[in-house]
């Protein structure tokens, strides 16, 4: 039986095997996907050993997904534009890395959420990993305008200027009002409250594990803005509660969690699960235990 695994530390806490164990039942697949804690410096390590018995890939999760992509041999464009990789393909000796994250994000926002992103205005939160993983499949969504915003404006800089350069989103980036700004200057934009107003924010600052405040105004919602958050799980209550409170509608990461794991799961039997199916009983299985 094809093995497969996730790779992570902390990973306890890990959804795929429930994931791909479900994805694997409903599709017909023979596999077997287990979860795996990997030493703070044992992740190449690991994937040597993985690659000797003959796993034929694995899920990544924090804080390998750089390393992920630098211990690859090739990878998709997703891969290249995030600089991080959180699903790789075994090939004998060769590893293939892809970044499934944002398009898991795209597939439940326009999917599942009923939003198409095309047209809109959108505010992406943070410029690490998260922000990055994401940027360039919300950038071929064609949004009418793209603002990344962090803390330190250098970065957000540098992540917008890593995606204009590459030649896969050239032809989308013709048509799309795409800059940096400080998340300081959210707080402070009142020459222009309609522009300083989007259709979509995601959240991909770690505001929401660190319990600290929501790091923009609510004023940055337009009304009926849908307001998402890349953490899943109690931790994104206040966020949740926020955007209520704001007339926006909230969702969080659960449906990305869901939907890249999908991309993954095509990429390495050759078949898309039905993920909308696994998403509604996964949500109905939490309502039952919070009711």
């Amino acid at each position: 039986m094809d093995k497969y695994l996730v790779l992570g530390n902390p990973i306890a806490h890990s959804k795929s095997p429930q994931i791909h164990a479900r994805f694997a039942e409903l599709t017909g697949q023979q596999m077997a996907y287990d979860k795996c804690l990997v030493a703070s410096d044992g992740f190449n390590a690991m994937l040597a050993q993985l690659l000797k018995n003959g796993v034929r890939g694995c899920n990544v999760t924090v804080p390998f997904k750089f390393e992920a992509f630098d211990a690859a041999h090739s990878a998709s464009a997703r891969a290249q534009l995030a600089e991080a990789a959180n699903t790789l393909v075994f090939d004998e000796e060769t590893i293939y890395a892809d970044n499934t994250d944002g398009a898991g994000l795209v597939a439940d926002i326009e999917i599942n959420a009923g939003r198409k992103l095309a047209g809109l205005d959108i505010l992406l939160l943070g410029a690490g990993g998260a922000a990055a993983g994401v940027l360039g499949p919300l950038i071929s969504a064609s949004p009418r305008r793209l603002v990344v915003a962090n803390r330190t404006l250098s970065k957000a800089q540098a992540l917008v200027a890593r995606h204009r350069q590459h030649e896969s989103l050239q032809q989308a980036l013709q048509k799309i009002e795409f800059s940096a700004q400080t998340l300081e200057s959210l707080n402070h934009n009142r020459q222009d409250p309609l522009h300083s107003r989007f259709d979509v924010l995601i959240n991909a600052t770690a505001s929401s594990l660190s319990g600290a405040s929501i790091p923009v105004p609510a004023s940055v919602l337009k009304p009926g803005a849908l307001a998402y958050d890349l953490m899943y799980g109690p931790a994104t209550q206040a966020f949740m509660d926020w955007a209520r409170d704001n007339g926006a509608e909230p969702r969080d990461g659960l449906g990305m969690l869901v939907e890249q794991a999908a991309v993954a799961f095509e990429l390495w039997r050759g078949q898309r699960p039905p993920a909308a199916q696994v998403l509604a009983e996964m949500r109905a299985a939490l309502s039952a235990v919070n009711t």
